[in-house]
């Protein structure tokens, strides 16, 4: 079975301190991993490093462990947008092993459309919704 197309690939060489005593990578280090993955999204998604813009807060996440990582090892934080709804926007993900493709997680994420100064949800604004379908080159309705 061949690997879904990503938007967004990046490389992670994972710290030391991402370690538990086994040497594998700790479980609670992968919600930071797809937060790196978001970060390079919208890095390339905007052509901007200025995340302090970003329009949404995270709302879930959820996340299938599917084989250990080592310190070692250089990861793929695969990172694709899986729908835009009316508030809301979902994110998939997979993190593998970069020389064997050997999958280590499957996650997703759903964010919601914020206005930090109001402190509430908003609609997803329509240029934004078109500019995430451009950027996928898809439909993104739920």
């Amino acid at each position: 079975m061949s690997e879904p197309k990503w938007t967004v690939v990046a490389p992670l060489r994972p710290r030391f301190r991402d370690t538990d005593a086994m040497g594998h990578i700790n479980n609670a280090v992968y919600v930071t991993y797809l937060e790196v993955a978001r970060q390079e999204y919208w890095r390339a998604f905007k052509d901007d490093e200025n995340y302090r813009v970003v329009p949404f807060i995270l709302a879930r996440v959820e996340i299938d462990f599917r084989s250990e990582a080592l310190m070692h090892e250089t990861l793929d934080l695969c990172i694709r947008c899986s729908f835009i709804g009316g508030k809301s926007f979902g994110f998939d993900y997979e993190i593998r092993e970069q020389k064997t493709r050997r999958l280590v997680v499957k996650a997703t994420s759903v964010q919601v459309f914020y206005d930090y100064a109001a402190k509430a949800s908003i609609p997803c604004p329509p240029e934004m919704r078109a500019r995430f379908e451009a950027f996928e080159g898809r439909a993104l309705a739920r």
